[in-house]
């Protein structure tokens, strides 16, 4: 465009020049053409170039000490936070707020980047438990890499409030690691009313066994413990996209020395997360104000397992059986050392097998043989079938 322009006035200022039938096949109106000529006298080197039509003066312009507390709010967010939160937050210590289309006009012209649209397509129906410590939701984030090593951050999230009671830099995913940590959770927060965790370990051992160590000691401590759909993490959604957050507005921002370094950088984010953050779902509420801890005190010498009086109580071996009626059942090396109850239903020929106060089965009694069969398996029986031993673990 500056070089069109340049032609053009060279061209207008030659020796009888016609102005207006330049004006004309430049396809340019008249009061233009002699605009560039001026001022192309008055600078020759930058004239031609366009000029800013920013205003001179603006004065409904967002003071300065409004824009200051903006940007210190989206400091102290690491980046991560838009409009929305922002203005939040604002309205804790400051008696008057800007607009959000302000404060995003704010963001970008000093640079910064606002949230983008596509992150928030629409109202989306949420469910939730009723009360806090009624469901947490836990899972293993994937691990990333530390000099030496790898973290496995461990997350526990209560689904009513979103309130992140357990965020653990773990080496490992192994059993005793995951319930060392959550004793001192229990020991703090108290104890859910039900734990929802998905399929893989060391809460589950894949699709068709949904009991290890770990849960058979969480049912002990009288903890209902569910697994998510098969190959769906949709169903602890609240758990994934909480691990979103923690990956954008904290793992791939920072970089860390070492397992420790990690839970403390963990430590303050979630204080934040807590207590600070609007949270979208919560109608811009903190989790922390809607979050009450559990009066179901960790118990640091578990009772003993009771059943109902008439339950047939059996004890499994090492191997993962128990015998009923003459005749071999199995339920899982996890149940091993450990009394269940074979209780009556109203189909004759069906049992309902107890762990604690959750049901952890079905035996079929039409069914010869021993054997293991998971949910999916037809309920009827087939010809030269396998005794049948049904994990009911129900999907949340």
């Amino acid at each position: 465009m500056v070089d069109e322009r340049s032609e053009f006035v060279h061209l207008a200022m030659r020796a009888g020049a016609n102005v207006s039938e330049l004006c004309r096949r430049f396809g340019v109106s008249r009061s233009n053409g002699y605009k560039w000529l001026r001022r192309y006298r008055e600078d020759p080197e930058l004239g031609l170039r366009d000029r800013s039509r920013r205003p001179h003066h603006s004065p409904t312009r967002t003071c300065e000490r409004t824009e200051q507390e903006v940007l210190r709010v989206r400091k102290e967010s690491e980046g991560a936070w838009g409009a929305r939160k922002i203005a939040h937050v604002m309205k804790r210590t400051c008696s008057e707020v800007p607009a959000l289309s302000t404060i995003t006009g704010i963001l970008r012209r000093h640079g910064k980047l606002a949230e983008s649209a596509h992150e928030h397509p629409g109202t989306f129906k949420r469910f939730e438990r009723a009360r806090p410590n009624d469901l947490w939701q836990m899972d293993f984030k994937g691990h990333f890499p530390l000099p030496g090593g790898r973290c496995h951050p461990l997350t526990i999230l209560d689904d009513h409030s979103r309130y992140a009671v357990g965020l653990q830099a773990c080496a490992n995913e192994q059993d005793m690691t995951v319930r060392e940590r959550l004793i001192a959770l229990f020991r703090c927060y108290g104890m859910p009313f039900e734990m929802l965790m998905d399929n893989g370990p060391p809460w589950g051992d894949g699709v068709n066994q949904r009991y290890t160590r770990l849960t058979v000691w969480l049912l002990r401590l009288n903890i209902r413990t569910t697994h998510g759909r098969p190959y769906h993490p949709q169903t602890q959604g609240k758990d994934e996209r909480f691990h979103r957050t923690l990956n954008y507005e904290l793992i791939l921002r920072r970089s860390f020395r070492d397992i420790k370094d990690c839970q403390e950088a963990f430590d303050e984010w979630r204080h934040i997360y807590n207590h600070v953050r609007p949270h979208q779902a919560l109608n811009l509420e903190t989790p922390a104000a809607r979050y009450r801890m559990s009066n179901r005190a960790y118990p640091e010498k578990i009772p003993e397992i009771e059943y109902w009086p008439g339950d047939a109580i059996r004890r499994v071996n090492n191997d993962g059986i128990f015998r009923y009626q003459k005749r071999a059942w199995r339920i899982g090396k996890a149940f091993a050392g450990h009394p269940i109850a074979v209780r009556a239903t109203a189909t004759e020929a069906r049992r309902d097998v107890f762990f604690c106060s959750q049901r952890v089965g079905i035996i079929d009694l039409r069914v010869p043989g021993c054997g293991f069969v998971d949910d999916t398996s037809p309920t009827t029986p087939q010809p030269n079938q396998q005794n049948r031993f049904e994990n009911s673990g129900q999907q949340a």
